[in-house]
């Protein structure tokens, strides 16, 4: 059986990557961190608080976050639930003004592919 390689767990300031959320249980390897491996072709990598003006946004532009789907054991997210969103959509809610918060310890660094850490810095969120 292959087993998937899984990236360094390093967050974007160069520690190691913290938990994102375990309630809902998130993350693309469902570990409740942001970590991500070749496979993850969405890089699901940038540990947001979501919020309802980002999950109206994110169901008009054809990813409804908000519904449950038992069938995949997703329970919806709604207003202040932390996610491990993927950096291509966060950036593309970023440029429309709709992108949340984030937490720089639990995003991983991967995300600096796609983000640069100064616009990171500037959503981070001032707990951790």
């Amino acid at each position: 059986m292959n087993r998937i390689a899984r990236d360094d767990a390093i967050n974007v300031m160069g520690g190691e990557l913290e938990p994102c959320s375990l309630e809902p249980v998130t993350g693309f390897f469902r570990d409740g961190c942001c970590n991500t491996c070749a496979e993850d072709l969405g890089s699901h990598t940038v540990c947001v608080e979501i919020t309802t003006r980002f999950l109206e946004y994110s169901r008009f532009t054809g990813n409804d976050l908000s519904s449950p789907m038992p069938e995949s054991s997703f329970p919806g997210l709604k207003e202040g639930d932390r996610w491990c969103l993927c950096a291509a959509r966060w950036l593309e809610a970023e440029g429309k003004g709709m992108a949340p918060r984030i937490f720089l310890k639990n995003t991983h660094i991967k995300a600096l592919e796609f983000i640069p850490l100064e616009l990171l810095e500037r959503y981070a969120a001032t707990i951790n």
